[in-house]
């Protein structure tokens, strides 16, 4: 059984109006109602209509994350329906605005992420550009020049070339954040290895959430 409780203990965590936290509780409440979807080399036809989303506490961490590092510029590859990139969106507008370049492939659910972001409201919507289709293609131009933050919620194969795309305009202390890496460790093995070589200039740990989460800071290649 879901745990719904874990909602309440999320939306307390985050400064938003009524409107963003009604729309939040009930995507949190749908999406914990599916079967749980991790990404790996298979198909991706089971997502096509699942959404996909970071779990409640995740949401809430990445929030905070973003929040104390006042994080303008954000990159989201694998939006699904929107939810996370609402708590991005939300962070981003409360630190001064910036940009949250999300990406998806799936029109139907490219088209439903738009449709979550109004019921949000402007506060949300306006900060958000999203790219709809192969993100190595859309992500190859026109980023920002320099990125604070990076989640990696996406299909497993996708992950090192979004990464590799967005890695040159990291900012020092950028963050990198990357959902299920225990779950999906089989498909996430070159990603990590990226993440080892001291050449690329990581330091990371792995968060005691449900599947793993992946957290790297980025310190300069070269550096210590």
């Amino acid at each position: 059984m879901p745990d719904f409780s874990e909602i309440e203990k999320t939306l307390a965590s985050v400064e938003a109006s009524f409107q963003v936290i009604q729309v939040l509780r009930d995507l949190h409440t749908k999406a914990l109602s599916e079967a749980p979807f991790v990404s790996t080399n298979g198909s991706t036809s089971d997502a096509l209509e699942k959404f996909v989303a970071l779990d409640p506490d995740k949401c809430a961490l990445v929030y905070l994350l973003l929040r104390s590092t006042a994080a303008r510029f954000v990159v989201e590859a694998g939006t699904s329906f929107g939810l996370s990139t609402i708590y991005l969106s939300l962070a981003v507008g409360q630190n001064g605005g910036g940009k949250v370049i999300a990406t998806e492939n799936e029109p139907t659910k490219a088209l439903k992420a738009r449709e979550n972001w109004k019921a949000a409201g402007n506060e949300i919507e306006k900060w958000i550009e999203l790219r709809e289709g192969d993100l190595r293609e859309t992500l190859k131009t026109d980023l920002p020049d320099q990125v604070d933050f990076l989640l990696l919620d996406i299909w497993t194969p996708l992950a090192l070339p979004t990464l590799k795309l967005v890695h040159p305009r990291l900012k020092i202390g950028g963050l990198v954040v990357v959902d299920n890496t225990i779950a999906a460790a089989s498909g996430y093995k070159d990603l990590m290895s990226y993440f080892d070589d001291s050449a690329n200039g990581f330091k990371a740990t792995t968060a005691p959430y449900s599947g793993g989460l992946f957290i790297a800071v980025y310190l300069g290649k070269g550096a210590p």
